[in-house]
């Protein structure tokens, strides 16, 4: 099976950056399923209703979330009604699901949304929590196993990596916006440590560059806001998981506004 992994849409440049080339990469890479994290999709932060139907109408199957999961109240109400997960170490009485499952081509997917420590909200240990996640879904026999890690420290998710990478199929960084050029397979995993954002690329994180900039200079803060018109980015991985779950071989794609693709084999150990 072929999956495509999208890191964080960021706002209405991001989306139209699915609306415009996510379909063609589909048909062009035999992706099976496309998983998208959805939690500055909004205006930057959280997710609307209305903004989920239009992404899940460009294409994505399921999305994933994080610190920002909860900044639209509305997306209380509507877990139950998309598929959507936050966090799986949040609280376990919040609203919402850490993990998500399907069957693709015969085979069970389990996709698993964790939120690191460092700078984040007060959450429950990722590293233990998530050990224990695993070893429930491999009891029940599942080998197809991806992780959204969403962290801000990169050695957070080397950490998980060095873990995990014997008993998941993948691992893929989201929430710094910046892509890491570190796409790998190793052990038959697949792992970045950030995929990168799709929306703005002249800005800052996707951002008016305004606010962040004055922020440096004065330490005094400000509403980050995404610009209506900028130059933009589509950034995606794609991995092909064997009838074991092991990946087999990974690629980044890169799209610079409407220019073509720009496409990165992973490195194999």
């Amino acid at each position: 099976m072929k999956i495509g992994f999208i890191g964080d849409i960021v706002g209405k440049p991001g989306r139209l950056m699915l609306k415009r080339h996510l379909k063609r990469l589909q048909q062009e890479h035999f992706i099976d399923f496309t998983i998208a994290n959805y939690e500055n999709a909004s205006h930057g932060f959280g997710l609307t209703e209305k903004n989920c139907i239009e992404l899940l109408g460009y294409g994505i199957d399921m999305m994933t979330g994080g610190n920002h999961s909860f900044d639209k109240k509305e997306i209380l109400e509507i877990f139950d009604k998309y598929p959507l997960i936050r966090p799986i170490n949040y609280p376990k009485d919040i609203p919402g699901e850490g993990l998500y499952r399907t069957t693709l081509l015969g085979h069970e997917l389990a996709i698993i949304n964790l939120m690191g420590h460092y700078t984040m909200p007060m959450v429950d240990n990722p590293f233990t929590m998530i050990v224990e996640e695993v070893k429930k879904l491999q009891a029940q026999n599942v080998k197809h196993i991806i992780i959204d890690i969403h962290a801000e420290a990169s050695s957070e998710k080397n950490a998980l990596r060095q873990m995990l990478k014997h008993e998941v199929s993948a691992i893929l960084g989201t929430h710094t916006h910046v892509a890491t050029d570190d796409l790998q397979v190793v052990d038959g995993c697949c792992y970045i440590t950030d995929v990168g954002l799709t929306g703005c690329r002249d800005g800052v994180i996707g951002m008016d560059d305004v606010v962040p900039v004055k922020r440096f200079l004065t330490s005094l803060g400000g509403h980050y806001d995404v610009p209506d018109e900028c130059k933009a980015i589509f950034q995606m991985v794609v991995f092909e998981l064997d009838n074991e779950g092991r990946c087999v071989g990974a690629e980044k794609i890169k799209i610079h506004d409407d220019k073509p693709k720009i496409v990165t084999g992973a490195w194999i150990d």
